[in-house]
């Protein structure tokens, strides 16, 4: 099976470029996608064969979540059942006969960290219903997380280090997390390999020079850990200032 996930920094936007082709040609079992920034029946994309959703922020122009996928799911459950979190749009759940899939656009802390504590809130939050749905059947959580969990995981940690994305109370509710029964499944995989990131600042020749930073991320229930079979990041893919990242699971 394989899955993909993209913040694609607008929906409308990509599909005015080569994102159709890219859908297309990268054949995913389930297409995950944040940061769509637009309304039920704004964006034309209904690629033949798959199943959609769309979760949509109430304020327009902003934050947002989808999927398709080949194969219907069970159920599909927008947010993370918690009130004291706005209707962002954040968040969408597909669940599946072996799996939960979970499609998440994590919230910035913003500069100067001025998101942080609703940030925190968020990371507790999600944690406890990542780790609700893993006691009935095994998590795939993907998506922008807004994290760049270790110094390995930037191009610049000592200049960055206390800047939103790179916290250290952000990167501890990461490793918080993953202390909890998951994997991170490219580190897994890949735990020395440096210069892997997924997004970049439009700023100063960024991607260009790969000054980037590994936000996006498929993380899965560490039983399952075994069945993993890639996690890839797809810098070669274009349009928007991240790139897709990859995950090859047996299940």
């Amino acid at each position: 099976m394989k899955l993909v996930s993209w913040n694609v920094n607008g929906l409308r936007a990509v599909l005015k470029k080569d994102f159709s082709e890219q859908f297309a040609r990268l054949d995913a079992d389930i297409f995950s996608v944040q940061e769509t920034k637009c309304q039920p029946g704004e964006a034309d994309f209904a690629p033949e064969g798959y199943h959609s959703w769309f979760n949509s922020a109430e304020k327009k122009g902003y934050s947002g979540t989808a999927c398709w996928a080949k194969q219907e799911p069970l159920s599909v459950h927008f947010g993370i059942d918690h009130p004291d979190h706005p209707e962002e749009g954040r968040a969408i759940t597909l669940e599946y006969p072996g799996f939960y899939l979970v499609n998440v656009y994590t919230p910035n802390s913003k500069d100067g960290l001025a998101r942080i504590d609703y940030r925190m809130k968020w990371e507790d939050d999600l944690r406890e219903y990542l780790m609700e749905l893993d006691k009935k059947k095994p998590v795939i959580y993907c998506g922008d997380l807004n994290v760049a969990h270790e110094e390995i995981d930037l191009k610049n940690p000592k200049t960055n280090r206390g800047n939103a994305g790179f916290s250290d109370e952000e990167r501890e509710k990461m490793t918080t997390l993953l202390s909890s029964g998951f994997a991170d499944t490219f580190r897994e995989l890949y735990p020395d390999t440096t210069g892997a990131y997924s997004w970049w600042s439009y700023r100063f020749n960024a991607r260009k020079n790969n000054a980037g930073w590994r936000i996006d991320y498929f993380i899965v229930s560490r039983r399952i850990m075994d069945k993993v079979k890639d996690s890839r990041i797809l810098a070669d893919e274009f349009g928007s200032d991240h790139c897709p990242v990859l995950l090859e699971i047996d299940l």
